[in-house]
């Protein structure tokens, strides 16, 4: 598609309202102001057949996949193609989603004629969690006279992936991601006892009699020590909520409590990875949506980042009895299960707890909720300046009451419940994480 430059437009006011005007002012010089006029049509004529071949042989191309971090500023590169590699002036658009926000919509770079090829770089930031396309990219050249331009769409498409934006997280724990082990502190050798088997020896005073091997024992007709090591690979799995309890927000201003449970999640495997251990995960809703059997490893950690960073809430209800279930068939190990939901409605919190029967007596649980705005004990909060204020802090009270009940039930079987504070909420799962490895509890 061609469209006129103002330059055409400018000569065209110029010339034609000068040549009306000179022939109803001497009709003598009418065939003059005609032809002149003529002429001009000509010339914007050829111009126009040259301006639809001025993007003859320009190609653009974008690269398969762009990975990006929400809310962080990224760079898309564009490689445009002269094949003709003659200098000409473009300007380029790309067709971003609407996630997708770029500092320019469109930019104009001069292709030098010594060169095929061509860089561009596009600075733009997402503002959303998940995978988008971009594409196609749209071109202008402008004519040799410069009185048209010409437009056209190229084939160009990208997958912009957008990850969790971890670099906050991070920062705010500094020593663990140092080497230092638990936050402030260096690393430390681990006593105990342990679990796992490592040889037999001879019998030392004050060895325990439950340690004597009785079989080796017997056959040796003198007494036998089993030695036992700490474990040094151990399975943690985040089973994350993406259920209508996760569709809701952190705050009236905050985001969905879905992008902070994805977050921590991935700052936790982080972690688990950084002390060796192998880190899994389990997504679910109604159903089981996504498993990811525990490994470590760079390559595994990516695949845990693919599996989260498309993961988007649901508008059901989480079915419990379905996920224990599927835990109790899947994972034959002993390991720690890190649970993130909310259990703030009554009929779900009951659900979770009739079925956790399935699972507690063979993995160490943890089960976290990010505590809401306003939940807390009556006269924690001494700002009640009218009867509404009242009302909403006793509200606020009962439903907190109504959780504490929970965690003293839960506590009974085994399993403990925490309701985190948003902020902290990646700081304190890597807590619970490494308070648990340290008293060897799985």
């Amino acid at each position: 598609m061609i469209v006129p430059r103002s330059k055409l437009l400018f000569w065209v006011a110029a010339i034609v309202p000068s040549m009306a005007v000179l022939a109803a002012a001497s009709p003598n010089l009418a065939p003059v102001g005609v032809a002149i006029a003529a002429g001009l049509g000509l010339i914007a004529l050829v111009d126009a057949i040259g301006a639809s071949r001025s993007l003859a042989g320009i190609g653009v191309e974008l690269p398969p996949v762009v990975r990006m971090s929400k809310d962080r500023d990224g760079k898309l590169e564009v490689r445009i193609r002269n094949q003709r590699q003659q200098q000409r002036l473009l300007r380029i658009g790309l067709g971003l989603p609407v996630e997708v926000t770029a500092q320019v919509e469109e930019q104009d770079v001069i292709l030098p004629g010594t060169s095929e090829w061509s860089k561009l770089t596009w600075n733009c930031r997402p503002m959303m969690r998940g995978k988008f396309h971009a594409g196609p990219a749209y071109v202008e050249g402008v004519s040799t006279l410069g009185f048209w331009s010409s437009r056209k769409a190229l084939p160009a498409e990208s997958e912009i992936r957008v990850y969790p934006d971890l670099l906050t997280e991070r920062s705010g724990l500094a020593a663990l991601f140092l080497r230092r082990g638990i936050l402030g502190l260096h690393v430390q050798r681990q006593v105990g006892k342990g679990r796992d088997f490592e040889k037999l020896r001879e019998y030392v005073a004050g060895d325990s009699f439950e340690d004597i091997h009785w079989k080796a024992t017997a056959r040796r007709a003198r007494p036998i020590t089993k030695i036992f090591q700490i474990e040094r690979t151990q399975e943690v799995y985040v089973v994350i909520d993406a259920s209508r309890l996760s569709a809701r927000r952190t705050s009236p201003e905050g985001g969905p409590i879905l992008e902070r449970l994805v977050t921590s999640a991935l700052v936790l495997g982080l972690a688990a990875q950084q002390q060796g251990d192998l880190f899994g995960l389990i997504t679910f809703t109604n159903k089981v949506e996504t498993f990811v059997r525990a490994k470590n490893g760079k390559a595994h950690y990516n695949l845990c980042r693919d599996a989260l960073y498309t993961l988007q809430a649901q508008v059901v209800s989480p079915d419990f009895d379905e996920l224990y279930t599927y835990i109790r068939l899947r994972l034959r190990r002993r390991a720690l299960i890190i649970f993130l939901t909310s259990l703030d409605d009554p009929a779900l919190a009951e659900s979770f707890v009739r079925n956790i029967e399935l699972i507690r007596r063979q993995h160490l649980l943890l089960v976290n909720m990010i505590r809401e705005p306003g939940m807390a004990p009556l006269f924690a909060d001494q700002n009640a300046e009218s009867v509404d204020d009242l009302y909403q802090h006793l509200g606020n009270h009962l439903r907190w009451q109504k959780l504490r009940q929970l965690e003293k039930t839960l506590q009974r079987r085994g399993v403990r419940f925490s309701m985190l504070d948003n902020e902290r909420l990646s700081a304190d799962l890597v807590n619970q994480y490494l308070t648990v490895k340290q008293k060897q509890l799985i």
